[in-house]
């Protein structure tokens, strides 16, 4: 087991586009007021950040985060016996989202090539609009860095910094859920038609690629996962959800607290497409979306860019990725979430009204509230 202990700060731009849900048949377009609800939240969010990008400079957060993302590949590296690597670059190109491949735009790196250049970049952020959950939220997962268990694919190191968008300052000891499907694009803990096979119906006691980190006081959680698959009628994507002020439990897990941002990230098409040659990615017999038939990124990606920056740490894809991304977040919002299920050191039990099905063992642990009710927070909806 790799285990990470130099954090990579990054800050990068980045944001979320608008969206109703995130599984088959829960996408349907959006509403014109929902439209203008959100060109309204991206044009007062992109008036409110203007000054944020000479701040964050200012205040030594491009240096800071040059110099810890080289510590944290070079940890990886080193602990991962991988010779050579730098010159394997991949960045995306900023000025656009799915308009370009965004394949590296740097020519001739090499082994000397300092690492200013390597990760250096835009230190904006961008508020990220809000989106829903999606039907596969668990709560009650526990707090942990490595998520992977016995999960096979390709190692990723992400990286999140969260940030204050009224301020322009990092978020400390904010809680970041974070989920995603498997290789074959499956999620744990969910037992529901379209998700796997959907009579194992010992799923719901699974919690592979779920976690919960809370961020340090330069705003970042950390984890290490496998490269999310992909399922039918979705882009390869992972759900991220901030809790602020929650209690944590004697077993490891929160509780309540308020939700103070829902989201979700995204890929390149390139790297990608370079992940499923790989197995077990190569035996997912779901359709593969791409970026671009995305719904979810389509409807707003003139003006949003929800791509992770990332290096690849060898050769080749199976040495593992470095991902980062700097979210912008309104702390001083509140918004309620449902869950399908809660996780339980005896296994999980599902909301009987989140229709996604099966019950396990499990019995929700003191604290936690009911399996639908847990981590909600009292006001509001985030906009779909």
């Amino acid at each position: 087991m790799v285990q990470l202990t130099n954090f990579v700060y990054a800050i990068t731009a980045a944001s979320i586009i608008g969206a109703v849900t995130a599984h088959p048949g829960s996408h349907d377009g959006a509403s014109a007021a929902e439209l203008a609800r959100r060109s309204n939240f991206i044009a007062s969010s992109k008036r409110s950040l203007a000054g944020c990008a000479s701040k964050m400079k200012a205040r030594g957060f491009e240096e800071k985060a040059i110099a810890r993302r080289a510590a944290l590949a070079e940890s990886i590296r080193a602990k991962r016996s991988i010779q050579g690597g730098r010159q394997y670059l991949k960045a995306r190109d900023l000025a656009t989202v799915l308009a370009t491949d965004h394949a590296s735009d740097l020519e001739g790196v090499t082994l000397n090539t300092d690492y200013s250049t390597l990760f250096s970049g835009n230190v904006s952020c961008v508020l990220q609009p809000e989106v829903t959950q999606g039907p596969y939220y668990v709560d009650g997962e526990l707090v942990r860095q490595d998520i992977r268990e016995t999960q096979g694919g390709v190692d990723l190191y992400a990286d999140v910094q969260i940030v204050d968008v009224a301020t322009c300052e990092p978020v400390p000891n904010l809680y970041l859920d974070w989920w995603h499907a498997n290789a074959t694009g499956v999620y744990s803990g969910i037992v529901a038609s379209g998700n796997g096979d959907s009579s194992d119906a010992t799923n719901i006691d699974n919690s592979f690629l779920r976690g919960v980190q809370p961020t340090d006081e330069d705003g970042v959680a950390q984890f290490l996962t496998v490269f999310p698959g992909h399922y039918t009628s979705r882009a390869t994507h992972v759900h991220i959800l901030g809790h602020l002020n929650p209690t944590v439990l004697a077993n490891n897990t929160i509780s309540g607290g308020t939700v103070s941002h829902v989201g979700q990230v995204f890929f390149d098409q390139e790297l990608i497409s370079t992940v499923e040659t790989t197995s077990p990615y190569s035996t997912n017999t779901q359709e593969l979306t791409a970026n671009a038939d995305d719904q979810i990124l389509s409807e707003e990606a003139a003006d949003m860019d929800p791509f992770m920056e990332y290096v690849l740490l060898g050769d080749s894809v199976s040495d593992g990725i470095l991902a980062w991304i700097s979210i912008g977040i309104d702390t001083s919002a509140s918004y309620s979430v449902s869950s399908a299920a809660t996780w339980t050191e005896h296994g999980g039990v599902a909301n009987s009204n989140s229709g996604a099905g099966g019950m396990g063992g499990g019995s929700a642990p003191s604290g936690t509230g009911a399996p639908g009710g847990g981590m909600t927070a009292p006001t509001g909806a985030p906009p779909s």
